[in-house]
């Protein structure tokens, strides 16, 4: 429980799929265990994964560990997750994140007005290799982190980011979980299935709202991978794939109202900048970060394109319930 009475309870789902980020894992979760307001229960999501199932079960006693019940992929997995929660709060980090000590906290603090739906907070890069000179930080969103041009004081938003959010678990359940048609499958780097559910969370309740705490901070970790053109362009590719089929559930404006104002406000102020910078000769990979933004973006539009003619989205299903007979091990 909550040392602090004047909050909610939390639940903290985190979920994995491969044994290759063991060692995040294992970071994410002492992050959770140090934080100035205890979770309520801490919970692992394996992912169709059996061995990393049983080496959790038998090295981690203070977590609750259970295999996905739904659809093999990241919205399952949460999908399971929230099932198992007993929290009013369900927040999520994912398995390559650590929480800064006073994360729950501040998604919690922001609970006690009745309106607030889903509470996100601010995701920082680390890089394994160091920030690559053309990965402009108006790009940030193609490794799941928080990009210039969000707010920088806590805001109401369209989404949160799924690496750092956190929902009213009563929520979750009136809208059905997340959509398992969307969402990132072991290394296919499909996404928006947070946008897809806040919009609908927001839709089916009037005069509520997403908010956006960069005070609640998390800090992701960056393979070296994932700072490439080619990671770029892949990602942004299925990104725009994403979005389409988001904007047939929802809606074309919904879906991409804030989009409209990143490209025509954020992304033009960037290139610009990219190419002033080389110009004066003050950062020679100016250009670079300049031509990279102009190429993930076109990625992007080409995905959307191409996301357009794919068949919609079908509608989320409640979650799968989790088997009476599951071994799962509960916080004490």
């Amino acid at each position: 429980m909550s040392l602090n009475p004047g909050l909610p309870a939390v639940s903290v789902v985190i979920c994995s799929y491969s044994e290759d980020r063991w060692d995040l894992l294992m970071g994410a979760l002492d992050s959770v265990r140090t934080q100035t307001v205890p979770a309520k229960q801490t919970i692992v999501v394996v992912d169709y994964n059996v061995d990393l199932y049983k080496r959790l079960i038998f090295s981690v006693p203070d977590a609750v560990i259970v295999e996905n019940t739904g659809p093999k992929g990241l919205s399952g997995a949460r999908n399971t997750g929230t099932a198992v929660a007993k929290a009013e709060i369900v927040a999520f980090l994912d398995d390559d994140a650590e929480a800064a000590p006073d994360w729950l906290e501040r998604l919690a603090a922001l609970y006690d007005d009745p309106g607030v739906l889903a509470v996100g907070g601010r995701v920082e890069p680390i890089w394994e290799a160091g920030r690559p000179g053309h990965f402009a930080n108006e790009l940030d969103w193609i490794v799941g982190c928080t990009y210039r041009g969000m707010p920088k004081v806590a805001a109401e938003v369209r989404n949160v980011i799924g690496a750092n959010m956190s929902f009213r678990a009563d929520v979750l359940d009136r809208v059905g979980g997340f959509n398992t048609a969307l969402g990132r499958q072991d290394a296919v780097p499909l996404g928006c299935e947070e946008t897809e559910l806040c919009i609908r969370a927001v839709i089916g309740a009037p005069g509520s709202r997403v908010v956006y705490e960069p005070a609640a901070l998390v800090h992701h970790h960056v393979p070296a991978g994932r700072g490439t053109l080619r990671y770029m362009l892949a990602r942004s590719w299925s990104e725009g794939i994403s979005k389409a089929q988001v904007s047939k559930v929802v809606g074309h404006k919904r879906a991409l109202g804030p989009e409209r104002r990143y490209v025509r406000q954020v992304l033009p102020r960037a290139v610009f900048a990219g190419v002033r910078s080389w110009l004066s000769g003050e950062d020679r990979a100016g250009l670079g970060r300049a031509a990279a933004i102009v190429a993930v973006l076109t990625a992007t539009a080409a995905g959307y394109v191409r996301g357009r003619r794919l068949p919609v989205a079908p509608a989320p299903l409640k979650p799968a319930p989790v088997p009476a007979e599951e071994p799962w091990r509960e916080v004490q």
